[in-house]
C-alpha cells in the first residue's frame, strides 16, 4: 500500500510558505519502501565485481546512458578486474511521460541488463531516496562488491586510472574519496537549487561530504553507509546526507586530487581544458554533454597520444 503524506506536518506554521518541492519532501520524508520496477540480471554480480559503477540518471536521460555505455562505462576487465555498470532510475513525475520512458527502460533493460529503477518520482530532491534504496540494494543482491564508482550521468570517469588506484586499497577498510567539502551548512536562499529550510534542518553546519557528482568507496564503507541511513532523517542533499551516515559511523570522507565535480580549469589560460593529457592522470571529472564525453575518451584512447607538449581535441 502507498506510503500516506505526514499530515501532522502540514499544520505547521512555517509549511505553507514553502515551495512545492520542499513540501513534497517534507510530507513523504518518512517514506522508504518502494518497489522495484526492474532490475539488472543475476549476472550482473555474478563472479568477483572489483568495480561497480552505480550512476544516478534521470529517467528521460537516453542519450547520457548511451555514450557512458560507450566510453568510459563500457563493461569489461581492466587490468585483469570486472567492471560492472548499473544504472539507478526512478519514475518520471508526469503520467503520459512516465509511460512513455518506462518503456524506454524496459528497451534499454532488455538490451543491457544495467537497469535499476524504483516506483519514485526521480527528482532533484528525492536523490536520497535513490542513494538509500540502492545500498539496500547492494546488500541484499551485489555484497561481494569490492569497490563502487557512485556518480552521475554527466561525468567523465576515467576508469583506468580508478583500477589503478583501487588496486593498493583494501574493500574491507573504511575508503570515501572524492572531491572534500567542508565548513559549509544549508543554503537558506529560497531561490537555490540546494534551498534547505530550518523546517527540514535546524543544524546551520554540514558535516564533511565529497561532491556527488561522483566518489569512490569500498565494500566495508558502502555498509556502513547502509547501517546508519535507518538512524537518520532524510535530506534532500544526497551527499550531503551520505556524509552525515559517515559521521554517524565515526568514518571520515577523504579528498582525492584526481577528482573534480565542479569542473576542471586549464592550469593556464594558453592550453585548452578540454586537452587529453589533463584528464590523464585524473579520476573524475563533473559536467560533460554527451558529445564532449566521446571526444574525450576516444583522445584518451589514442594509441599515439603524446603529452609533455600541447595537445587538443577541438
Amino acid at each position: 500500500s502507498p506510503c500516506r503524506p505526514n499530515a501532522s506536518l502540514a499544520a505547521h506554521p512555517d509549511f505553507a510558505a514553502q515551495p512545492e518541492h520542499v513540501r513534497n519532501f517534507l510530507l513523504y520524508r518518512h517514506c522508504r519502501a518502494f518497489p522495484e520496477l526492474r532490475a539488472p540480471p543475476a549476472a550482473k554480480c555474478a563472479g568477483p565485481v572489483f568495480l561497480l559503477l552505480a550512476i544516478k540518471s534521470s529517467p528521460a536521460n537516453y542519450e547520457r546512458r548511451d555514450v557512458v555505455r560507450r566510453t568510459w562505462g563500457r563493461e569489461r576487465l581492466v587490468q585483469g578486474a570486472a567492471l560492472r555498470r548499473l544504472f539507478l532510475v526512478g519514475t518520471a513525475a508526469n503520467p503520459h511521460e512516465a509511460a512513455k520512458v518506462n518503456r524506454l527502460l524496459a528497451l534499454e533493460a532488455r538490451e543491457h541488463g544495467d537497469i535499476l529503477q524504483w516506483d519514485f518520482h526521480d527528482s532533484f530532491f528525492n536523490l536520497t531516496l535513490k542513494q538509500v534504496l540502492f545500498l539496500e540494494w547492494l546488500k541484499a543482491q551485489c555484497p561481494n562488491t569490492s569497490f563502487l564508482l557512485n556518480g552521475d550521468d554527466d561525468v567523465f570517469a576515467h576508469t583506468d586510472n580508478m583500477v589503478t588506484f583501487l588496486r593498493d586499497q583494501d574493500p574491507e577498510r573504511h575508503l570515501f574519496v572524492g572531491h572534500l567539502i567542508q565548513g559549509v551548512g544549508p543554503i537558506r536562499a529560497p531561490w537555490s537549487k540546494y534551498f534547505v529550510p530550518r523546517l527540514v534542518t535546524e543544524a546551520e553546519q554540514y558535516p564533511p561530504y565529497c561532491g556527488g557528482g561522483g566518489f569512490l568507496l569500498s565494500r566495508f564503507t558502502a555498509q556502513a553507509l547502509q547501517r546508519a541511513a535507518p538512524a537518520l532523517d532524510l535530506l534532500p542533499i544526497d551527499d550531503v546526507f551520505l556524509g552525515q551516515c559517515l559521521q554517524h559511523q565515526g568514518l571520515r570522507p577523504a579528498s582525492h586530487s584526481g577528482v573534480h565535480t565542479a569542473g576542471l580549469q586549464a592550469p593556464s589560460a594558453r592550453l585548452s581544458s578540454f586537452d587529453p593529457c589533463y584528464y590523464r592522470e585524473l579520476l573524475l571529472v563533473h559536467r560533460f554533454r554527451p558529445y564532449e564525453m566521446l571526444l574525450m575518451w576516444d583522445a584518451l584512447n589514442q594509441p599515439d597520444l603524446v603529452c609533455g607538449h600541447q595537445t587538443r581535441v577541438y
